[in-house]
């Protein structure tokens, strides 16, 4: 008994770390839908860094959304505080036009003001995105991590723009 005990300690190990890294660090995640296109595309496997959220929330970053019973995959536009405007195909922050490399397809018009604890965010293919013009602001408690990296399919895996 002593022996078997000894022989699967380290499988009880390795199941432990996987689990610590899956809750407080990175984990996959499945990217469903056009939403984020031309950025992400559906069915592309992701890696989420959930430590990443340490250094904060900035604009433009990718983040994993629970809302619901979903999980959404958007770009973060505003921050907590901030009027994000979308008027004739350009970007305001604060009534301030923003000049943006990203691509987003076309949208239309809005405009919204994220709480002290909320972030707008947005799909980049803002045509079929399910986003803060139909979910509101987003409470930053729900936001669950940071996409940083493509891992499948094998040519796009690298890090994401």
């Amino acid at each position: 008994m002593k022996k078997f005990i000894k022989e699967l300690i380290p499988y009880i190990i390795i199941v432990v770390v996987v689990v610590l890294i899956r809750t407080f660090l990175v984990t996959p995640g499945l990217v469903n839908g056009a939403s984020m296109e031309n950025t992400l595309f559906n069915k592309d496997l992701v890696l989420v860094n959930k430590i990443g959220l340490k250094k904060g929330i900035n604009r433009y970053d990718i983040v994993v959304i629970n809302y619901n019973k979903d999980t959404l995959i958007k770009r973060v536009i505003g921050l907590p505080g901030e009027k994000v405007s979308y008027i004739n195909d350009e970007l305001y922050i604060n009534d301030e036009k923003v000049e943006t490399s990203i691509d987003f397809e076309y949208t239309s018009d809005f405009e919204m003001t994220a709480g002290e604890n909320e972030c707008i965010v947005l799909g980049d293919n803002r045509n079929v995105s399910k986003d803060s013009r139909s979910i509101g602001p987003v409470n930053k408690k729900d936001i669950k991590g940071k996409v940083d990296i493509v891992l499948f399919p094998f040519k796009r895996f690298g890090f994401i723009k």
